[in-house]
């Protein structure tokens, strides 16, 4: 622990989903109410299931993994459960089975919230997705081998790209290094 860290939390404010604390001299955000995140993987026969909402922190639209709240509306929903869900809301894909990949922090300097990241195996069409009334998802099936390019003409029409895709663009971007 380092001595930047040390003292009281204070929750200097708080609103329904994030809550602004200091620790000793450290300022971040965390989640409010125990809420957590869900960040998942969807992969069918070669394509990625990605989506594309405005933002309003960063006044742009966004290329995005689906993802959603855990807990926001219901207490002790499991990660899986609530992953299969924002994933069918999202994007109108039903996974057949959802594995945990892993626990990890987006960005650990600023905010305290982690992410699940859960990988969506044998994925059905049910819906045509969007999200729920006012988020205005747009679904985009990308094939793997050409998502370098999709990033690239996305960034083009100027609209940002979540870190979380650059799970994706990993390979690419070690070979050329």
């Amino acid at each position: 622990m380092s001595a930047d860290s040390s003292g009281p939390i204070e929750t200097m404010w708080q609103g329904r989903f994030i809550a602004a604390k200091r620790e000793g001299k450290w300022e971040y955000v965390s989640r409010a109410r125990g809420i957590r995140a869900a960040v998942i993987l969807a992969i069918d026969e070669g394509d990625v299931i990605l989506v594309e909402q405005y933002r309003v922190p960063l006044k742009r639209n966004c290329i995005e993994l689906p993802a959603g709240l855990i807990g926001d509306e219901t207490d002790g929903e499991a990660d899986e459960i609530a992953a299969a869900r924002e994933l069918e809301e999202e994007t109108g894909y039903r996974a057949a089975a959802i594995e945990v990949i892993g626990e990890f922090a987006s960005s650990p300097g600023m905010v305290s919230e982690t992410f699940t990241l859960v990988r969506a195996r044998g994925l059905e069409r049910v819906h045509e997705g969007g999200g729920t009334e006012g988020e205005n998802i747009t679904v985009h099936r990308v094939p793997l081998t050409g998502i370098a390019d999709f990033v690239t003409e996305q960034r083009a029409l100027g609209k940002m790209i979540d870190v979380r895709i650059l799970l994706l663009l990993a390979g690419g971007i070690l070979a050329s290094a």
